[in-house]
């Protein structure tokens, strides 16, 4: 089957999430039909425990950290995911951003 399309799941803090919501439009994310900038947001909670080498930006080395973020999800074509991808970790501040693409099946290929 040719995966026409993408889903991005990331997450972001919230005072970061318009930065990078832009930065995934301008790189081609978020088109459905005669619509742009088109994602999904939602409010959840972020946990993680960097490590003596990490360099986070918010949290503390070697300690469990409870953070606020935005999980974003918005569609691409294939062809743009490169470009999205790095457009993203352009304008992601963490040192990691946690980043999924899932190829989408097409309805009329149902």
């Amino acid at each position: 089957m040719d995966y026409k399309r993408i889903l991005l799941v990331t997450t972001v803090p919230p005072e970061n999430l318009d930065a990078v919501l832009e930065a995934l439009a301008e790189a081609g994310a978020g088109v459905v039909g005669h619509y742009t900038h088109c994602s999904f947001s939602q409010a959840g909670t972020g946990r993680f425990k960097p490590d003596a080498a990490a360099n986070p930006a918010v949290g503390a080395n070697e300690q469990i950290n409870a953070v606020a973020e935005v999980r974003i999800e918005t569609f691409l074509p294939r062809e743009s995911a490169k470009a999205v991808v790095t457009a993203l970790r352009a304008a992601h501040p963490y040192e990691e951003p946690v980043i999924y693409l899932l190829p989408l099946i097409e309805e009329a290929d149902l």
